[in-house]
């Protein structure tokens, strides 16, 4: 890996904080790099906790017990922080969009992979649903067999979205968390999945037999996953000739801020408001959960919406402490209307109280610190009114900072945020 892709945040940072100081007010243009630096900066940080959890994984494969287990479970919601982020990058990016798939692909048939309830059932008309990978190292899929002696990450890559089901979901995030987890039982009920460690284990300590192929799966996901996010840490990388950061920077500036603002109000109000709580709550389905296996869903949420303020504040806050900041939406829209500015503000940071609220509830932490644990999936079940208003008050809040978006891409001459305009390389 070169160099350039090894720079801190830090290091960022000072670089950024020359341009601030010889740029005022704030230029688009200067908004645009400094919005590139984020993109590097959170994808660098979630290839390193990507290879800290791959750490505790080898570790659970060394020595399978509850404690390494209940050590890579929080490795991976450690490694989940950066990477939910960094969606906000993802809906007018094909570079980005076009990895979510291998990387963060959800809801999927867990019986794609392994062993399954008995009453489990998968998504209609999908042939992969019960293939169990890993049980099998050949799968007859349709009268095509398709060969898995070896599960390695070029297989596991092949293999995902089996027959063009979105459903089969070999790789990624949630492939690597029914892993870690095994299936959530408990429904809208208290608990989450329950894998034992033993299922890592070798020779008569083995349970669920396959254990060997189990351990090469696990290895293999995450493996893959570190080089799919390594990938787009180079696209974003400063300093490198022919990657997407450049292209971008290179690009008509108007043409740039619509692809920032497109995705910022496609994750907030399409995606997250809509795709992850409304649904979810409307079918009462914990099959529509982001996080279902670990029940991790409330922070998955958060910090979604972080991602977006993230690029309105030009902030962002590594894993390691290091803070990036430099010329931002903020402040560039201030030098314009500073009304909006703060209604903006505003709204970024009403979003992130209201998800406060719900991960302090999901906790029992804060304010409902003498309460019992609610998570999301127990948040979304029928006839939970406390969890329902919960829920509906941040998507209420993203609905409103949707809105100011909208207003703010208008301040910005910008008068359609649509599909067509953003979806080219």
């Amino acid at each position: 890996m070169q160099q350039t892709l090894k720079l801190s945040i830090a290091v960022l940072s000072l670089i950024i904080a020359g341009s601030v100081q010889a740029q005022a007010p704030t230029s688009k243009q200067a908004v645009l790099e400094h919005y590139t630096n984020i993109a590097y900066a959170v994808f660098n940080d979630s290839r390193t906790q990507a290879e800290g959890l791959k750490n505790t994984i080898i570790s659970l494969l060394d020595t399978p017990t509850e404690n390494t287990l209940s050590k890579a479970r929080d490795a991976w919601k450690i490694a989940r922080i950066p990477y939910q982020q960094s969606e906000v990058f993802r809906f007018s990016h094909v570079v980005v969009d076009d990895m979510e798939a291998q990387i963060n692909a959800w809801p999927l048939d867990e019986g794609l992979i392994d062993y399954v309830s008995d009453d489990y059932e998968g998504e209609l008309g999908n042939y992969g649903a019960d293939a169990n990978i890993i049980a099998n190292p050949a799968l007859d899929f349709g009268g095509t067999i398709i060969e898995t002696q070896n599960i390695t990450p070029e297989i596991l890559a092949d293999l995902n979205e089996l027959g063009g089901s979105e459903a089969n979901v070999a790789t990624g995030y949630h492939a690597i968390e029914f892993l870690l987890w095994g299936q959530d039982l408990n429904g809208t009920g208290t608990g989450a999945g329950e894998r034992p460690a033993t299922d890592y284990a070798l020779g008569e300590q083995c349970t669920h037999g396959n254990c060997e192929r189990r351990r090469n799966y696990l290895l293999a996901a995450t493996n893959l996953l570190i080089q799919n996010l390594a990938t787009l840490e180079t696209e974003w990388a400063p300093e490198q000739t022919g990657n997407y950061r450049e292209r971008f920077l290179a690009s008509d500036e108007q043409a740039a801020l619509t692809k920032v603002l497109f995705s910022m109000g496609s994750l907030a109000l399409g995606e997250l408001a809509g795709e992850r709580m409304k649904v979810a709550l409307e079918a009462n389905s914990t099959e529509d959960e982001h996080d279902c296996f670990s029940d991790n869903t409330h922070y998955s949420h958060y910090y979604n919406a972080l991602g977006i303020a993230n690029i309105y504040s030009g902030h962002f806050q590594g894993t390691n402490g290091d803070w990036l900041r430099g010329p931002s939406l903020e402040s560039l829209i201030k030098d314009i209307n500073p009304t909006l500015a703060k209604s903006l503000t505003n709204a970024f940071e009403r979003t992130q109280a209201q998800l406060q609220v719900m991960v302090h509830r999901a906790d029992a932490s804060g304010p409902f610190a003498s309460q019992t644990t609610m998570k999301f999936d127990q948040m979304i079940a029928e006839g939970n009114s406390e969890g329902a208003q919960i829920i509906g008050d941040v998507i209420e809040s993203l609905v409103a900072e949707t809105q100011l978006i909208e207003a703010m891409a208008k301040a910005l001459d910008i008068n359609r945020l649509t599909p067509d305009q953003v979806r080219q390389h």
